[in-house]
């Protein structure tokens, strides 16, 4: 029997690409995303469409009923509806940035709370969330997304011995760098936030960084793949990170280097 996997932010980028990959290889999958309208073209693949907006109440559970009574069970969750803003912690405006937590933690946490039930019953289930080295790592100028995600990181270590004995595996993808429109618009916001602020210097030479790293970072399809990998796999591993080298010899000096030597390694690339 088909496994039924819920993927979220499922409109473009990393959850589009995994929706599309899952459903190519045999499981029932629904598409999540607030822009019903540019998920159409998953009807191709078999893929079923459903409008939610993880920061509704009413949306989030409208939803996982709708598919609880199409197809009896969500066995699968992929947790990758995501917000990203940049800009100095002082600038960004307090409502945005609890806006970035709303999606990136509270949302997710939402669905978790959602699905479980069924999950239990079933003495089966894969959550897997989305993070980010940025999940490891804090850059300047980018606080509140990383805050966002650091959150992700330590509530799936809490949930992945809470639910161990109930046959429920916790998974946490840790992507680095990913061609999306999510690092278009985080960029830009940059800009917009903290471009004209005490800190322009600053936001303008990280803004110059970003751009010069946009050229050659991997597709969407490299992520999916591992989240495939988490899925089939009988005992999954707790992480799984992107191969771009960047962010494992970034993450690999994270676990060596002190503090303010990780500072001075990471501010002597914003110049």
């Amino acid at each position: 029997m088909k496994k039924t996997v819920l993927v979220t932010g499922a409109s473009a980028g990393i959850g589009k690409a995994t929706a599309i990959l899952l459903a190519q290889n045999g499981y029932n999958v629904y598409g999540a995303a607030r822009r019903i309208e540019k998920m159409q073209n998953l009807n191709v693949y078999g893929i079923k469409p459903v409008v939610m907006d993880v920061t509704s109440e009413e949306s989030v559970e409208d939803a996982i009923n709708r598919i609880l009574r199409e197809a009896g069970s969500i066995d699968i969750l992929v947790n990758n509806a995501g917000f990203g803003l940049e800009g100095a912690i002082e600038d960004v405006p307090i409502e945005d940035a609890r806006y970035q937590l709303e999606v990136n933690v509270f949302g997710a946490m939402r669905l978790v709370q959602l699905v479980l039930p069924k999950m239990r019953e079933n003495k089966y289930g894969k959550i897997v969330n989305i993070s980010s080295v940025g999940g490891k790592i804090a850059f300047p100028l980018g606080g509140w997304y990383h805050a966002s995600k650091f959150a992700l990181e330590a509530l799936s270590d809490s949930m992945r011995n809470e639910v161990r004995e109930f046959g429920i595996d916790v998974v946490v993808i840790e992507p680095g760098a990913t061609k999306s429109e999510w690092g278009t618009i985080a960029t830009d916001s940059l800009m917009k936030i903290s471009g004209q602020t005490a800190y322009k210097d600053l936001a303008t030479k990280a803004h110059k960084l970003f751009t010069q790293l946009s050229d050659g970072i991997p597709e969407p399809i490299v992520i999916a793949k591992l989240v495939e990998r988490s899925i089939k796999a009988r005992k999954p591993k707790t992480r799984y990170r992107g191969k771009e080298m960047n962010s494992r010899v970034l993450l690999f000096l994270r676990k060596i280097l002190s503090d303010k030597l990780m500072d001075r390694l990471i501010m002597s690339q914003i110049k």
